[in-house]
């Protein structure tokens, strides 16, 4: 049964008639999610077609930020990459899989793993820091300097 209630100006509604009148003023193409998911797709296809070490966009983050931040533990990398628990767990098996990442178990937390490049990791790194910053580059191509700046403050501050 739809329980009727008063909207703020004062007529009479069902929850049924509420959401219908929310689902006609929603519309795909004025949502910020449908922008984000578009550019967020750009920028993969960009690095995909330009990064030569087949690493997805989770890993290289995490190489980069465990460069950073080594040693660190498996749960802290994920916090400073924004990957949840089950996302870093799995990047950071493929990682260790390729050579890449060494982990080793905390001295004073067995639960917890360290995290280390490998000599290969840090030389992947290496190879690909310049790829790396063209890929972000063709990813803001068709901004201006000052679009840049302005779209990357404004993401930030929604973060």
């Amino acid at each position: 049964m739809d329980v009727p209630f008063k909207d703020k100006s004062g007529r009479q509604k069902t929850a049924a008639t509420e959401a219908q009148s929310q689902q006609v003023q929603y519309t795909l193409g004025e949502q910020i999610g449908f922008y984000l998911r578009q550019a967020n797709q750009r920028h993969v296809a960009i690095f995909a077609s330009l990064m030569a070490e087949r690493l997805t966009t989770t890993q290289w983050a995490a190489l980069v930020r465990l460069q950073d931040l080594q040693p660190c533990s498996q749960g802290n990398l994920g916090r400073e990459t924004a990957m949840d628990m089950a996302t870093i767990k799995g990047v950071v098996d493929r990682l260790v899989k390729r050579g890449l990442v060494h982990t080793a178990p905390d001295a004073t937390d067995a639960r917890r793993l360290v995290l280390t490049l490998t000599p290969e990791g840090e030389a992947t790194v290496a190879r690909n820091l310049s790829v790396a910053l063209q890929i972000s580059q063709e990813t803001l191509s068709t901004l201006t300097l000052a679009e840049r700046m302005m779209l990357m403050e404004l993401l930030q501050k929604i973060c």
